[in-house]
């Protein structure tokens, strides 16, 4: 599995409560650019229209190789390829609960194909937050205190 973008906003604003691996539908020249990292998940999420999954504000950039009058939107929305059970369960405990859908990572799987990882997320309070920042400091100074005990040595 090689990870291309990942979301870091949806790692420090929502708890993760369920993750799901999906398909998603892109272009041919919207392919060429994920394959060279062109991509940007920061402030997209996703929402169920009609019985179906979309991916929306994600940012895939078209490359300068790509055809002058075939440059997609960039930030279009794109179909997620889930199974009907799937998007049944999301789309229940989005209404019921209040969560919301964000994607978490897109990366290549061991067949090669594009995927998506989505996330059913509930919202970090402000002390949860702080909470995450002081045990990111903490294992931060951690690192570099075993850095520098090793060099010692």
């Amino acid at each position: 599995m090689r990870v291309i973008a990942k979301n870091k906003k949806a790692y420090f604003d929502y708890e993760i409560l369920q993750s799901l691996e999906s398909g998603i539908v892109l272009q041919g020249s919207e392919v060429k650019s994920i394959r060279a990292g062109r991509v940007n998940l920061k402030d997209s999420f996703i929402k169920i229209i009609r019985g179906e999954a979309f991916l929306f504000n994600a940012h895939i950039s078209f490359l300068e190789t790509t055809y002058a009058h075939f440059k997609p939107n960039e930030r279009r929305e794109r179909k997620l390829l889930l199974h009907r059970k799937e998007i049944d369960k999301l789309f229940g405990s989005v209404s019921k609960e209040s969560l919301s859908i964000v994607p978490l990572n897109i990366y290549f799987n061991q067949k090669n194909k594009i995927k998506l990882c989505i996330a059913l997320v509930r919202g970090k309070k402000l002390h949860d937050k702080r909470e995450s920042i002081k045990k990111k400091m903490l294992e931060r100074e951690a690192r570099a205190h075993m850095k520098s005990y090793g060099k010692k040595l």
